[in-house]
């Protein structure tokens, strides 16, 4: 069953949509499938309960291919926010971020009248009419939004329940990390509502060559210092590739905890992944990024960004340099020999 806040939450949010507003719901700026699936949700929640069609914009790019796949499949349209009046909006509604993180061109939480997370809370207390729904215990965004759907009996289309599924999917890791029962439980609901032929084309989506270049920069410049793993792409196309690899190298045998970096648009992206249970990779990752950068992140799974780094190669090895030495300090690493992976 879902829970009471889910139908007090919905049940306000819906209460504050007249049929003429308009509505406008964002992701951050690299939106993978949770925020795509978070968003698609709760436009569909809108459109269904208040017959209000909404915008659905982030700041940056949709780069990883299995992304864009979801993005034709399940014909969601994507708005570029900087394109956008924010003027000629009645509600702005955020979900699976939070303003001030670093990862959304939009900052300030005076732009929102709704906030949807599952990220951890951060330090300042939201604005008294802002309706705030962050419940950083679960594993997906899109879980939330299952609840509200629920909460006011609608029926789901194949297609949202799809893009719903593959979002606690791909964010649990098949529910192998950092899930609650209200994620087993929406994903169980949603797997027997789901179109099994789009999720294979989304999970096997065909990727360019370049794709496969990321992964010899990865191995070339992985090193590790005892269970810790640092690698650095550098100019990349898009910022998912860095966490993609993440991933990938945390699988290498006696690792713990793999630090990633790439470098667009004058900013330096990064990614912190880790299996160690005695590792809470945000608060890793904020120490990390301390009066350099942005940052936030789960028990599992962070990120950060440093802005306005030079775009030349030494400016980005120079600052590789400076965080692999921060991340061992915080390790009490300081006498560990660097090793390169190949």
């Amino acid at each position: 069953m879902y829970e009471n806040r889910s139908l007090e939450y919905s049940n306000e949010l819906l209460s504050r949509i007249a049929p003429e507003d308009r509505v406008l719901i964002v992701t951050h700026d690299n939106p993978d499938p949770d925020a795509l699936a978070s968003a698609y949700a709760l436009s569909y929640l809108i459109e269904m309960a208040r017959g209000v069609k909404t915008i659905i914009a982030c700041g940056g790019v949709v780069g990883r291919r299995e992304n864009r796949i979801l993005i034709d499949k399940i014909e969601i349209h994507v708005e570029q926010v900087d394109l956008l009046e924010m003027a000629d909006f009645d509600h702005v509604c955020m979900v699976d971020a939070q303003p001030g993180t670093g990862n959304s061109s939009m900052a300030s939480e005076r732009d929102f009248n709704v906030i949807i997370d599952h990220h951890p809370i951060r330090n300042d207390a939201p604005a008294a009419n802002i309706i705030y729904d962050v419940r950083p215990e679960y594993g997906a965004c899109a879980t939330i939004l299952f609840e509200y759907l629920q909460a006011q009996n609608i029926r789901l289309s194949t297609r949202l329940a799809t893009a719903m599924f593959y979002a606690i999917r791909s964010e649990t890791q098949d529910l192998g990390r950092e899930w609650v029962a209200p994620d087993r439980h929406a994903y169980l609901e949603l797997l027997s509502l789901s179109n099994n032929r789009i999720l294979f084309d989304i999970a096997q989506a065909k990727v360019p060559r370049s794709y496969f270049a990321s992964f010899d920069k990865a191995l070339q410049s992985a090193r590790t210092y005892n269970d810790i793993l640092v690698f650095n792409l550098f100019d990349i196309d898009h910022s998912d590739i860095v966490a993609e690899m993440a991933d990938f190298l945390l699988r290498t045998e006696g690792v713990g905890l793999v630090l990633g970096l790439g470098y667009i648009g004058n900013e330096e992206v990064l990614s912190l992944r880790t299996d160690r249970e005695d590792i809470f990779a945000g608060r890793v990752v904020r120490r990390l990024l301390e009066g350099l950068g942005t940052a936030g992140g789960h028990g599992m799974i962070a990120g950060g960004q440093i802005k306005g780094i030079s775009d030349t190669r030494e400016a980005q090895e120079e600052l590789e340099r400076k965080l692999i030495s921060r991340l061992l300090d915080i390790f009490e690493y300081q006498d560990v020999e660097e090793q390169a992976l190949l």
